[in-house]
């Protein structure tokens, strides 16, 4: 099963602070938009997401579709498929994507410790 780029989305309390301090440990801004309280940072091919207010916890998020640059990929497993492959190994999806539909969705699977795992196709 093919998930996409790998990054944490952190719910994180100041957006201004959390930037200063991803800063001091080598990551650049990738993208975002710091008035809107979000921002996308990177450090070689590590990337993380800094949310301020949008959500409560912080999220494992997969991206299909994308490189670590946000370049789309030529060839890649549509969300709609990998949630069709996860729903017929049993697991359950806390949201789904619409599968009458194409492009961009995503869905969310929660693993065994709570934690909210986001598949995001923007392509």
């Amino acid at each position: 099963m093919k998930l996409g780029v790998f990054s944490v989305s952190l719910s994180v309390k100041d957006i201004n602070a959390s930037k200063l301090f991803y800063e001091k440990l080598g990551f650049t801004i990738f993208g975002g938009d710091i008035e809107k309280k979000y921002l996308i940072m990177k450090n070689e091919n590590s990337i993380i997401g800094l949310f301020q207010g949008m959500f409560e916890n912080n999220i494992l998020t997969f991206n299909p579709g994308w490189d670590e640059n946000a370049n789309k990929l030529e060839s890649f497993t549509d969300v709609r498929e990998l949630q069709s492959q996860l729903k017929n190994k049993g697991v359950t999806l806390e949201t789904e994507a619409d599968e009458n539909t194409s492009g961009p969705a995503s869905f969310v699977v929660i693993d065994p410790d709570g934690n909210p795992i986001l598949i995001d196709q923007h392509v």
